[in-house]
């Protein structure tokens, strides 16, 4: 674990240079993994070897008025001619991945530059300080109010990416209070995760499926409720219950030596912090905001930071070029994930591998068929790590499969929802989750120890949830 120690240590942006918590031991302890450049660049590699030896095949597609997308027609696989990926072809989808996840790579490097300008004036480690002052004995609360929190931002609109904003703020409390890297991300992306996979209304998730398979909007919302709520509170203590296990004393740092007018300047440099939230919230929610108004939004609270935080525009730039520096991994792993499924699309076998995961479902019983749904739908996430994309390519498939066995559609989305959403939070292919671990500093291994048992537990929740929507006739 030495060398995962040291990791965290050097990767954790704007923290010192303190030794995080220790990590408990397990049975897993001894698993290594590789870097997570590595492992994604092994993937890519995996996937381009795979369109060698598995027929290319396509379903014919149409455009879809409900959804706005363009579906898969069921019954309409065939083989194509054969389109091998090469390995410098391999190599190519690395750069296609990044320029494909575009937007969201340089949405994390103005992120990262924005608050290593804010980080220089001083006026974050005041707030945290200030924050941890406040809540003294009381920092475990911290945990279950950012879980409900970003939990929420899940379930509304399925956040991740965008989440790597709150990082900086978020490693400095946790430091603060004793807690470790991988608990920042644990009640943040992970809560998210959980929300968006049990959420009654997430719209690139729940809300896309129901359109296809022509479900009215919001039905079944108070089923998914009612295993939404155990789902958070699984989390939140599973998070909690290992904050507690690694804490440690939080490091000492002492009252600030700031004058008075510098005091003032970080006040206001965190009104602007706080605006930009604010803006955030609003944009996304009222206007539609996608990673290139968040990207500028978060270049311009860098560069107000800077000048009322007194940087000037010299260090202004040179804060900006540090948080560059810190994000360079995290931005390189997003385009990597990405780059699997262009490999495994340029090869052409996408849409075999759902073809012959899902054809023998319709030999099965009805509740072994929905829980092998909900298995291979966690399986095809891997390959497919957009939620949203999986919806249009596998439930035009599994809806007319499932009026044939007599199961209710609505299980179906369930089975999806469930199996996908849930995989987001271990799949190295996911590249939110990967640059997210990447910005904080905690390494793979590391939070695949930590998260393993927690999903696995959600996973019988979501099976439990399947299995009673049969028992109850759930439409």
């Amino acid at each position: 674990m030495q060398d995962e120690v040291a990791a965290e240590r050097s990767a954790r942006p704007g923290t010192g240079s303190d030794v995080p918590a220790p990590v408990p031991r397990s049975r897993f302890a001894a698993l290594r993994f590789p870097h997570p450049f590595a492992l994604l660049v092994s993937c890519i590699l995996l996937a381009a070897a795979l369109s060698h030896v598995v027929p290319a095949g396509q379903f014919d597609r149409r455009d879809d008025a409900a959804t706005g997308r363009r579906v898969v027609v069921a019954g309409t696989y065939h083989q194509v001619a054969p389109a091998p990926v090469g390995a410098f072809q391999a190599l190519v989808a690395l750069p296609r991945g990044m320029v494909d996840a575009a937007s969201v790579v340089f949405y994390v490097f103005l992120v990262g530059g924005a608050f290593s300008v804010v980080e220089q004036t001083g006026a974050l480690r005041r707030m945290v300080d200030w924050l941890a002052g406040s809540l003294a004995n009381r920092g475990v609360l911290v945990i279950p109010a950012s879980c409900a929190a970003f939990g929420l931002g899940g379930i509304l609109i399925q956040m991740q990416e965008e989440l790597i904003a709150f990082v900086p703020v978020l490693l400095l409390l946790t430091r603060r209070l004793g807690f470790d890297a991988a608990t920042a991300v644990a009640m943040s992306l992970g809560a998210s995760a959980v929300g968006a996979a049990f959420s009654p209304i997430n719209p690139f998730q729940v809300g896309i499926a129901q359109k296809v398979a022509e479900l009215p909007l919001l039905s079944g919302g108070m089923f998914r409720i009612a295993f939404l709520i155990p789902a958070l509170g699984l989390w939140t203590i599973a998070t909690m219950r290992y904050a507690e296990r690694t804490r440690v004393a939080p490091a000492g740092e002492g009252p600030s030596a700031t004058t008075d007018t510098g005091s003032r300047r970080q006040d206001l440099v965190l009104v602007v912090v706080t605006g930009t939230f604010a803006m955030f919230v609003f944009g996304v929610l009222k206007l539609g905001w996608d990673f290139d108004q968040l990207s500028a939004l978060f270049f311009l609270m860098g560069v107000l930071a800077g000048i009322i935080g007194g940087l000037g525009l010299e260090g202004t730039a040179a804060g900006f070029s540090e948080g560059f520096r810190q994000m360079a991994l995290a931005a390189l792993l997003i385009g990597a994930a990405r780059g699997i499924y262009v490999a495994l699309d340029q090869g052409l076998i996408v849409d075999t591998i759902v073809q012959a995961l899902f054809a023998p479902l319709g030999h099965l019983p009805i509740l072994v068929s929905a829980l092998g749904m909900m298995v291979l739908q966690a399986g095809v996430h891997v390959a497919v790590p957009s939620t949203s994309g999986q919806a249009v390519l596998t439930l035009p498939l599994l809806i007319p499969l499932s009026d044939l066995l007599g199961l209710a559609r609505q299980v179906v989305v369930l089975a999806y929802q469930y199996g996908a959403g849930i995989c987001e939070l271990l799949t190295p292919t996911n590249g939110a989750l990967m640059a997210m671990l990447a910005a904080a500093g905690v390494p793979y291994g590391r939070w695949f120890r930590f998260s393993l048992w927690p999903l696995a537990l959600l996973a019988i929740l979501g099976a439990c949830g399947v299995a009673l929507g049969i028992a109850t006739g759930l439409s």
